[in-house]
């Protein structure tokens, strides 16, 4: 069987987007089949883990992490994250689930890996297997089909393990409705709010700004600075002398023909309903035939967009359904596959991909077409003039760094080209430096941090920031230090004054929670303490656990607070710490969620708690074997 997926090829090439196997990719890794080092990193209960499995781990999880965070990943970072224990936590878990799955005996037939290949929509051609772009999409990726179909089996048996895991695993409807009520009930309360603001009275002694300072000294301690200098190479300045000719921009048509396509697009409208993947069968069918049944309303001449406005659960159910005009590769693959095939008018039986059933009526069909060489000339001489520009002024960077070996060499080479140089002023490496517009800096971060690695008179290496050539060179260095007193008196005094004003908020509001406490009657003395004190008394109304709080905010610690209270405990603990002050709050209500809106979230309800339910019984069953287990890292390979 797994001979036929190797060598029943077509000969079709294509280049394809991994789609349902990057998963497999990310997890296993691509490189641990061809590790030559065997460098052992980590031993599980006796099997070892090595540093090209590691390193294969680690770079997966870095590029996942650049795809998310772009530019923002950084090595503090990637250190704060812990990616290093991430990888080695990954591999150890792996490890570990197939010594288990041995212990239990679960296996994968290759009849049954072959039909999970086959299934791969990334192998498939019109909804078949195609053993030649199973080739070339695994030669891609630099692996055999003997290394993929290992990969893909040992996922397989850990997709078994996990099965018989939590083959148990249940929730029940009483379970279901504890979590509705815990999740919906609602409660109201009275408060009032000590703010820190209004005791402007507050003036700290001399001895008291002094002893803060020794305290808090290093808070206070000042960034590294730098002053640069360097020369900007843009390759605006060079357009004026490229010269394109008519033979070039006709070479370029010819040799990019593709690019003057416009791709097909159409406009369609659809009607979603919605259903979880790991939804059993009988739910996936009851979905199916709800889908079906608008289906045939719709083929019978209903109005599709109001039969979107009722029934899809989409979003874009309040524009009849409307998604507007889009490309095959913005949609899921199944949901494109599909209306890429229609005809403006068509409605389609549903369609299933990972949302739920999808209906879908074509309005549109715009046809791919091409861009005339005339039309498409002035974009391509503006182009090549862009390129050519570019690579002047990259050749005139180089020309300058590589006459420029020390010292004042970069501006005794500028002034000899007539360049102009530019000093800065100190700048820390988080701000960066500020220069005049003329000679503004495009990326300000990635020149400050460039220029941080840099040593005392070194010249940098040409550095690209946005299509803009730099030389830099490091000429001054101010190094981090702690400030004297009289130099930073100021911003200690006011930052006391916070503090010393927030105590205060802390100690008033501590002595009326005492004072209501004491008393037999605590609406009556909270009433005639509010009096006293000048606080303004508000009640919220009703609201939910984890909702935002009318007349405060998002507070989780009072709504925490708040939900712990109740007609025999009706103030808390303690005051309560907010974005305005300190809290003091007492209970007025708490009203229960009829069980009637209960039903209609049943399915959901029990579809989420399940999940979590399952999460957490893996996670603990793993631990657990974890815990048993006999694992050992190589000393300082984490430091």
């Amino acid at each position: 069987m797994l001979r036929f997926l190797r060598q029943s090829a077509t000969s079709w090439l294509i280049k394809i987007i991994l789609g349902a196997i990057v998963v497999v990719f990310v997890f296993w890794g691509v490189g641990s089949f061809r590790s030559q080092r065997k460098a052992r990193i980590a031993l599980v209960n006796g099997e070892t883990i090595t540093l090209d499995e590691y390193s294969e781990a680690y770079n997966n999880i870095i590029e996942q992490l650049s795809q998310r965070l772009g530019n923002n990943l950084n090595d503090d970072m990637i250190k704060m994250l812990n990616v290093k224990g991430q990888a080695i936590d990954m591999l150890i878990d792996k490890k570990l689930m197939l010594q288990e799955a041995t212990k239990f005996d679960l296996r994968v037939t290759d009849n049954e890996l072959a039909d999970a290949i086959r299934r791969i929509g990334a192998f498939q051609t019109e909804g078949k297997f195609d053993s030649q772009i199973y080739k070339n999409v695994l030669n891609q990726n630099r692996l055999t089909p003997e290394e993929f179909e290992l990969i893909q089996k040992k996922a397989m048996i850990i997709e078994k393990l996990r099965s018989f895991i939590l083959s148990n695993v249940k929730v029940s409807e009483q379970e279901a409705i504890e979590w509705f009520k815990w999740e919906n009930i609602s409660v109201n309360v009275d408060f009032v709010v000590f703010e820190p603001g209004r005791y402007d009275d507050t003036n700290p002694t001399p001895d008291e700004i002094n002893s803060f300072f020794e305290d808090n000294k290093r808070s206070y301690k000042t960034d590294a600075m730098v002053k640069v200098r360097f020369l900007r190479f843009e390759p605006d300045a060079y357009s004026s002398v490229v010269k394109i000719t008519n033979e070039e921009i006709h070479d370029y048509y010819e040799n990019n023909i593709e690019k003057f396509k416009t791709e097909k697009t159409i406009e369609a409208r659809h009607i979603l309903i919605k259903l979880d993947q790991s939804s059993n069968p009988e739910t996936v069918e009851k979905k199916r035939k709800a889908a079906l049944d608008i289906f045939k309303l719709a083929r019978e001449g209903i109005d599709f967009a109001e039969l979107a406005k009722q029934y899809s659960e989409c979003p874009s159910k309040n524009k009849g359904g409307y998604l507007g005009e889009f490309k095959k590769n913005a949609m899921v693959k199944p949901f494109a596959e599909k209306a890429f095939q229609m005809k403006a008018g068509e409605i389609s039986e549903p369609v299933r991909t990972q949302y739920g059933w999808h209906i879908i009526r074509v309005e549109k069909v715009n046809e791919d077409t091409g861009v005339s060489f005339k039309n498409a000339e002035d974009k391509i001489r503006n182009k090549l003039v862009e390129e050519k520009a570019k690579n002047l002024a990259y050749e005139e960077a180089e020309a300058v760094y590589d006459a420029s070996f020390e010292g004042d060499d970069l501006t005794k080479n500028a002034e000899a080209r007539g360049l102009n140089i530019v000093t800065t002023d100190f700048f820390t490496k988080n701000k960066g430096p500020y220069v005049e517009i003329d000679t503004g800096i495009k990326n300000r971060s990635a020149f400050a941090s460039y220029a941080f690695n840099l040593s005392l008179m070194e010249i940098g290496d040409i550095q690209d920031f946005e299509d803009e050539y730099y030389i830099i060179q490091l000429i001054e260095k101010i190094p981090e230090k702690i400030p004297e007193l009289k130099d930073v008196e100021e911003r200690i005094r006011i930052d006391l004054i916070k503090q010393m004003q927030d105590e205060k908020a802390n100690k008033y509001a501590s002595e009326f929670l005492i004072a209501l406490k004491d008393n037999k009657s605590p609406y009556t003395k909270w009433d005639t303490e509010c009096k006293k004190l000048n606080l303004t008394v508000a009640a919220t109304g009703f609201f939910k656990r984890n909702s935002s709080i009318p007349y405060i905010g998002f507070e989780q610690n009072i709504s925490q607070t708040a939900f712990k209270l109740s007609n025999e405990n009706m103030l808390p603990e303690a005051p309560v710490k907010g974005g305005k002050g300190y809290y003091i709050i007492r209970f007025r209500d708490r009203k229960e969620p009829g069980l009637n809106e209960f039903e209609e979230e049943k399915e959901k309800i029990r579809e989420k708690l399940l999940k979590q339910k399952m999460f957490k019984t893996f996670d603990a069953w793993l631990s657990s074997i974890r815990n048993k287990s006999v694992i050992s890292i190589e000393k300082g390979f984490l430091e």
